[in-house]
């Protein structure tokens, strides 16, 4: 027990950062997500197969791969830097390989949203004189992601508890990584699993039953 108490404040330390990470990634994962569906479904075809290649190839690849391509392709090959402190680096290196993991199942949930939108709306935008990106951020957008809420949520509670394989990138900060140094240092380990796990499901379930609660307030009958 007292063990336990001494690595507590790291076990906390690395919990926090799978929040930070959890709460940017979310946000750019969101943002490049909404810009590969428009992709996808643009009249452009190059635009179209490009969008179509990225989260294909993206999407079936493993995330651990996509990390430890952010860390060593990017930035031991490429020199991508964010910040001259490793830790900075390294915790905006997972940042990018989660959300351009994760980016790729908010477009297909996106895409499955937008065609639920009845084809006479976007063709009424057309005949009003409304440009493929007017129509699909006044029309089409709002209705897909009101689609997809429950979707969306799912994505993001996967995405949350990814954050526990930012190791892959040489993180070292995150609460799997604090976790697993401290099972060697005490020997000690289903009660700070156990602790973890709770923890983790003190931020995914709210999120699962928020969205789902706003999913259904969202619900449209067609």
């Amino acid at each position: 027990m007292d063990d336990l108490i001494k690595y507590a404040p790291d076990l906390a330390a690395g919990f926090l950062v799978n929040v930070k990470l959890s709460l940017v990634s979310s946000v750019l994962a969101l943002i490049l997500g909404t810009v590969l569906v428009s992709m996808r479904v643009s009249p452009t075809p190059v635009l179209r197969a490009a969008g179509t290649v990225y989260v294909n190839v993206v999407r079936n690849t493993p995330l651990t791969l996509v990390l430890a391509f952010s860390a060593l392709g990017l930035s031991d090959t490429l020199g991508l830097t964010f910040s001259e402190e490793p830790s900075t680096n390294g915790f905006w290196l997972v940042v990018l390989g989660l959300s351009a993991y994760t980016a790729t199942f908010v477009a297909e949930a996106l895409r499955a949203g937008i065609n639920t939108v009845p084809l006479g709306q976007a063709e009424a935008a057309r005949a009003i004189g409304l440009t493929f990106l007017q129509s699909l951020r006044m029309i089409i957008l709002p209705q897909a992601f009101r689609a997809v809420v429950g979707p969306l949520g799912s994505v993001i509670i996967a995405m949350i508890k990814n954050t526990t394989v930012a190791v892959a990138a040489g993180y070292l900060a995150e609460s799997a990584f604090v976790m697993k140094d401290t099972f060697d240092d005490t020997g000690v380990s289903i009660p700070i699993f156990i602790g973890l796990a709770l923890a983790f499901m003190a931020i995914t379930l709210p999120v699962g039953f928020f969205t789902g609660w706003l999913s259904r307030r969202l619900a449209v009958v067609r």
